[in-house]
């Protein structure tokens, strides 16, 4: 584990999540769940989340195939900046476990954190280097203000270097979050480590 980092509610320590309203018991799932379960995440059975949204398998199905499609394919933007993009975006949101996450993901894939300590802080101005700056910065004006975002924008980002596959790729990584931080953030609620261990 990398250092722990902790700022303004955020951190990058393996928390937990708790749904408000019930999840789905394993012993009386459909068998449908659980292949909608085992096909989306490898942690899926034992986590709330997907076991409260396995109500709906096929939405759940449709939902998992969208993301890792997004956040795992191959080619375009590097893993490590998706990541980074997703953790902006989280840190604008105010999703605390999205964003911790994402941190995680982040450093295991970059090899550092220094840009999460940053993108905690304040994303605003996040980035070790003109194309990380490039990446947050994208990443906060979709979320904030997706309707000003304009072909300046985009310019902004090739100029760093960003190729028109990997802005693709980036605008894909920030607007699933948009829908995945709004799920983490009205259905339940993330659970720290000293508070999972009462």
């Amino acid at each position: 584990m990398s250092e722990i980092i902790k700022s303004h509610g955020f951190t990058n320590e393996v928390l937990d999540w708790k749904a408000w309203l019930d999840i789905v018991d394993l012993d009386q799932a459909t068998p449908e769940q659980i292949a909608v379960l085992e096909e989306s995440h490898p942690q899926a059975r034992v986590q709330d989340y997907y076991r409260f949204l396995v109500h709906q398998p096929e939405i759940l199905r449709q939902r998992s195939t969208a993301f890792n499609a997004i956040m795992y394919a191959p080619g375009g933007m590097p893993r490590a900046e998706r990541e980074l993009a997703t953790t902006v975006v989280s840190r604008i949101n105010g999703c605390v476990y999205c964003a911790s996450v994402h941190a995680q993901r982040f450093e295991q894939l970059a090899k550092r954190n220094d840009v999460i300590r940053e993108v905690f802080e304040d994303p605003r101005s996040a980035g070790t280097s003109e194309r990380e700056k490039a990446i947050a910065k994208f990443s906060v004006e979709l979320t904030e203000k997706p309707s000003e975002i304009s072909a300046g924008s985009l310019a902004k980002l090739r100029e760093v270097g960003v190729s028109d596959a990997e802005i693709l790729d980036l605008i894909h990584s920030v607007a699933i979050f948009a829908w995945a931080n709004r799920l983490m953030l009205n259905l339940g609620e993330p659970v720290f480590p000293a508070e999972a261990a009462d």
